[in-house]
């Protein structure tokens, strides 16, 4: 699986995967443990593969916090585990092809990675004065994240969309994030169903974040 647009993200809708997805980013980003349980249940059966789960569930810790992605993925692990008792054995998806990077290596790359997601080299006075968070932000998002090729990149922005939705006072976050998910490929009429996704799973204010956001760019 490569970085890059895939032919399901470029369709005018989303799909039953890339609903589920939305679904479990916003709400283990908003720590509603109860209701991702169940979207969890509905995402698996809808055919998202346990190691995308997975992958989705991680990437929260970079933008609501390691505690709400711990126990995101103690909840999948709990759904998994239930459902093998049911005797349901879900698809795993493949890992990873490749190691991550280290050290130097690993900052080009998610230099080159931010570069690429965002349509330009990303700079500001934000990252003159803050030094340590524009390395955070290379190595650590754009690097060991978004390295990991087991979940292609129109899926973690759609990801990093509804977990920025379901997020109060990230709206500018929210905004550029709209815009660099439309730079690999999502569709205007997906991002526009994505808000509907939310308002029918997440709640009314997460829907409303994305609305306005589309309208700002």
């Amino acid at each position: 699986m490569s970085n890059t647009t895939s032919a399901e993200a470029s369709s005018a809708s989303l799909s039953a995967r890339q609903q589920a997805i939305v679904a479990i980013a916003a709400l283990a980003a908003s720590g509603d443990i109860g209701r991702l349980h169940v979207a969890l249940d509905r995402a698996l059966d809808a055919g998202l593969p346990i190691n995308e789960a997975k992958e989705v569930l991680v990437q929260v810790y970079a933008y609501a916090g390691f505690p709400r992605s711990l126990n995101a993925l103690g909840q999948l692990m709990k759904v998994v585990d239930a459902r093998r008792q049911k005797g349901i054995r879900d698809e795993e998806g493949p890992l990873p092809s490749l190691p991550a990077p280290t050290g130097a290596a690993l900052l080009a790359t998610g230099t080159v990675n931010q570069t690429r997601l965002s349509g330009a080299p990303v700079v500001g006075p934000l990252f003159d004065f803050a030094p340590a968070i524009d390395a955070f932000l290379k190595s650590h998002l754009f690097g060991d994240i978004f390295e990991r090729d087991n979940l292609d990149w129109p899926s973690r922005e759609l990801a990093t969309v509804a977990m920025l939705a379901s997020l109060a006072g990230a709206e500018s976050q929210l905004q550029s994030h709209m815009r660099i998910a439309m730079n690999v490929g999502v569709a205007a009429s997906q991002l526009d169903e994505l808000a509907l996704v939310l308002a029918e799973h997440v709640g009314a204010e997460s829907a409303q974040r994305a609305t306005a956001a589309r309208s700002a760019r």
